[in-house]
């Protein structure tokens, strides 16, 4: 019989779904294993083939191992791009969506993934996105969700908010116009509530270190000192947080925020109130902030520093972010680079007050300095603190400015609350009604959800397609009088914090999750997704159990044990992308060389944490692999059928009696090579695959392993008894990376299906330990023959052994050797004239 996948991944895809051989279980040593699940666009890609099948492997190996098995899938199909598809090609959103919903779940199926589909979610269904309002109503009851203004990205043309993604160039996305910042009433959640147990790590030690980094400095804790800084022409006093106190006597003007809450008043009472309106407008035009070139204006008002009653000007300036600290800082130029950028463009004061320690060559005089020093030194300038290292200075500082009461030590962080809502049409909608009599009123849970309606028109102009009667007017839930819905719809992190929790529920209908159920499979032991997700998908679900947890609806923690983040796959050296031409189709690939080859390669090209460089080569390399292994079978068994494993086939080679087990005693010595590669095979896989996920040294163990076996064969150095076990070793531990050829290949061997019925194989101690090394034979450093030699052989007998090889020996005749010698267990290297 040839190879030919299609027919064989057909067969066995029916077995698993008529067998319904990956049904969840709730029962015995629970492994959750869990991929990010695909967003609904066209049709999946190789990124998503790698992080499926990444999934995949470690759940069935989980499976052979004896774990009882929750791996699920869904759909995050809420978002933008389903509403920019409505508009470009004139298509509701739903039907866009659930037309690639089933083209997705297609694919996967084609991949052979180990999924239990009873457990299939889409997060637009609203007996899903029910739960997301019960969940917003329950934050809201506890104080975590509430109403604030905030600036949000403004088309006035379309009269319409952009999401950033929307915002190209400072421009509209649709029209092209200049998008400006516009304050706005919008909901949020109170996410740095929950700041500092965001930042205990306790519960995330199989997390990747570099997204526990990512997170921390997204969350951003700053300790530090809030300093008063009086402004006697507003008759009010700013606070200006800042972690340098050591640095206070060098603050030579004040910076706030174009958003600060004191500019409106400032503006109002200022001399130069045109040029700061000017600013202003500029200042709310969207830009990208990496590109922004430091800009400010003058106010015309003077602030006093509090340690030294200095006048310093009051400036606006677009460096300073509303989010971070009060939205005001004292600039210290001579030891902040943006401050000195800044200072030497509007030509302001810079003033040194920390020298270098241990003292050596000045960054240059006060006015001359030619770059900021950031560095810890000698406070100079700085009152009774001279003199005093600055580190100690900045102690000291702090606690004298708490004692006078010109300032108090605090902590900031970075962390804003979670903006989570949105001018469009396709999401959750906010379950909030606007009553002029009883004022902002949670819809009740009996009335839930409140359905997205399917009769809108949309087209990214002219305000939320949800802003028409027959959504907007309701009765108040309070007083019955006429009311008006939320038209906002909830962001769509909101739908993927929480979806493994439903996943982990089963079919349940009166609540968003059987606690039960959700508590025996929680927290989910791994957990496997890009890196761009490090961030905030990843904090928000945290946050979300965090918030369930102390609803008393969870009994953990922490969602995620165990994260792994996979690279890309690139050609050419760039992401795949359609403009680069350089996409590669993964249901071409399968139809050309069946999934288990593109599984097989997608898993051999790279380490799942690195960059994977598509490669046709590799293809194929991986395609002839399976040839080999499937032609090995196929030569030993001419009657597979025929074959039972307490029936092994007549022996091909040498050894015609029957071995032995693989775990007896004693082995005869023609078959100990046999032994030592197949457990040494059993172990370095499982220690690679299972134990550190280094899928690619696995397989190329395992081919290694192949090679042997074809060798062996091809010199009738190995029974038929033992490569028919080799083969059923290869099939059981080939079965994670390639399922449908593995089960093939077990049917043949044993009689009977499946391979994934077996356990998972353990490797025998006793047969790792070398008997015999090959050694090298050098005659003055260049190879000259190779020698087996019994394990612990003297230094001395293998001198002799290596000086008489025949080849070697006919070299050294008539020649003095001056030396030999000796790297144990590799090479002789012997020195003559």
């Amino acid at each position: 019989m040839k190879y030919e996948p299609a027919e064989i991944e057909k067969k066995w895809q029916r077995f698993w779904e008529e067998k319904k051989s990956f049904l969840t279980k709730p029962e015995g040593k629970k492994s959750y294993i869990l991929e990010m699940f695909p967003y609904t666009s066209a049709q999946i890609h190789m990124g998503h083939v790698r992080n499926y099948t990444i999934g995949d492997v470690i759940a069935r190996q989980k499976m052979m191992a004896g774990y009882s098995l929750l791996h699920p899938i869904g759909y995050d199909s809420f978002g933008m791009p389903a509403e920019n598809a409505a508009i470009k090609q004139k298509i509701h959103p739903a039907n866009w969506t659930y037309r690639n919903a089933e083209t997705i779940r297609r694919q996967l199926k084609l991949l052979g993934l180990s999924y239990d589909w009873n457990r299939e979610v889409i997060t637009c269904a609203p007996d899903y996105y029910r739960w997301n309002q019960y969940f917003f109503l329950k934050l809201f009851e506890q104080g975590l969700a509430y109403r604030k203004k905030s600036l949000a990205n403004w088309c006035h043309p379309c009269k319409t908010i952009l999401a950033n993604e929307q915002v190209i160039d400072g421009k509209c996305w649709r029209c092209s116009s200049e998008v400006t910042q516009k304050e706005l009433e919008q909901w949020f959640f109170r996410i740095t509530a929950y700041a500092e147990e965001l930042l205990d790590n306790s519960g995330l030690a199989g997390w990747p270190e570099r997204v526990k980094i990512m997170q921390a400095n997204w969350i951003g804790k700053s300790i530090g000192v809030e300093i008063f800084f009086p402004v006697p022409a507003l008759n009010q006093t700013l606070s200006v947080f800042t972690t340098r106190a050591d640095t206070i006597f060098g603050a030579t003007y004040v910076v706030l925020s174009p958003d600060h809450p004191l500019v409106p008043e400032i503006t109002a009472v200022s001399k130069n109130r045109p040029e700061i309106e000017s600013f202003l407008e500029r200042s709310r035009k969207a830009k990208d902030p990496e590109e922004m070139v430091k800009e400010g204006v003058f106010t015309g008002i003077k602030a006093h520093n509090p340690v030294n009653n200095e006048e310093i000007p009051l400036f606006l300036a677009n460096y300073v972010l509303a989010g971070y600290g009060t939205g005001a800082i004292m600039a210290v130029p001579a030891h902040d680079s943006r401050d000195f950028e800044f200072a030497k463009a509007y030509n302001l004061p810079i003033r040194e007050v920390i020298l270098p320690l241990p003292p050596g060559e000045r960054v240059g005089g006060e006015g001359t300095m030619q770059a900021a020093y950031e560095e810890p030194g000698i406070l100079v300038n700085s009152g009774d603190f001279s003199g005093r290292p600055s580190e100690e200075g900045k102690e000291k500082i702090a606690a004298w400015m708490e004692q006078t009461g010109i300032g108090k030590k605090t902590i900031h962080y970075r962390l804003r609350d979670w903006c989570i809502s949105r001018q469009r049409y396709w999401g959750t909608p906010i379950p909030i009604i606007y009553c002029k009599k009883c004022g902002i009123v949670p819809v009740p849970e009996s009335e839930l959800p409140v359905i997205l309606p399917r009769d809108v028109s949309i087209t990214g102009a002219g305000g939320s397609p949800l802003d028409i009667a027959s959504f907007v007017d309701c009765a108040c839930p309070h007083c019955q009088g006429k009311s008006r819905r939320e038209t906002d719809t909830m962001d769509t992190f909101v739908d993927s914090s929480w979806y493994f929790l439903r996943y982990a529920s089963g079919d349940w209908k009166d609540k968003p999750f059987d606690p039960k159920e959700v508590n025996f499979w929680m927290p989910v032991d791994q957990y496997i997704g890009g890196i761009e997700h490090a961030i905030l998908h990843l904090l928000y679900s945290r946050f979300f159990v965090k918030t369930l947890r102390d609803l008393g609806l969870v009994n953990f923690n922490e969602p995620f044990t165990n994260l792994l983040c996979q690279g890309m796959v690139i050609k050419d050296g760039a992401k795949m992308s359609k403009s680069k031409g350089n996409v590669v189709d993964p249901e071409a690939m399968i139809k050309r060389y069946g999934a288990d080859t593109v599984r097989l390669f997608i898993l051999f090209a790279a380490p799942p944490e690195m960059d994977l460089e598509w490669s046709d080569h590799g293809m194929e390399g991986c395609w002839r692999f399976l040839n080999r292994v499937w032609n090995l079978a196929e030569n030993l068994l001419p009657s597979a059928q025929n074959i039972t494993p307490t029936s092994p086939p007549p022996s091909r080679g040498r050894n015609k009696e029957k071995e032995p087990s693989p775990l007896a005693g004693e082995v005869g010595g023609g078959e100990k090579e046999f032994r030592r590669c197949q457990h040494q095979t059993i172990k370095s896989v499982t220690e690679d695959a299972v134990n550190r996920f280094q899928f690619n040294t696995a397989i190329a163990r395992l081919m290694e392993f192949s090679n042997y076996l074809s060798g062996a064969t091809d010199k009738n150095d190995i029974s038929g008894a033992d490569l028919s076990e080799g083969l059923k070793t290869m099939a059981l531990l080939l079965a994670p990376f390639c399922p449908h050829f593995s089960e093939e290949l077990w049917e043949k061997l044993a009689g009977k299906p499946s391979v994934f019925s077996q356990k998972w194989p353990e490797y025998n101690p006793e047969f790792l330990v070398e008997t015999e090394h090959e050694i090298i034979i050098q005659v003055n450093g260049k190879v000259r023959g190779r020698l087996k030699i019994n394990a612990g052989v003297s230094e001395e007998d293998l001198k002799s052994q290596a000086c008489s090889d025949p080849k070697v020996a006919a070299l050294l005749a008539g020649k003095e050797i001056k030396k030999v010698i000796v790297v144990p267990g590799k090479l002789v290297n012997i020195v003559i004239n």
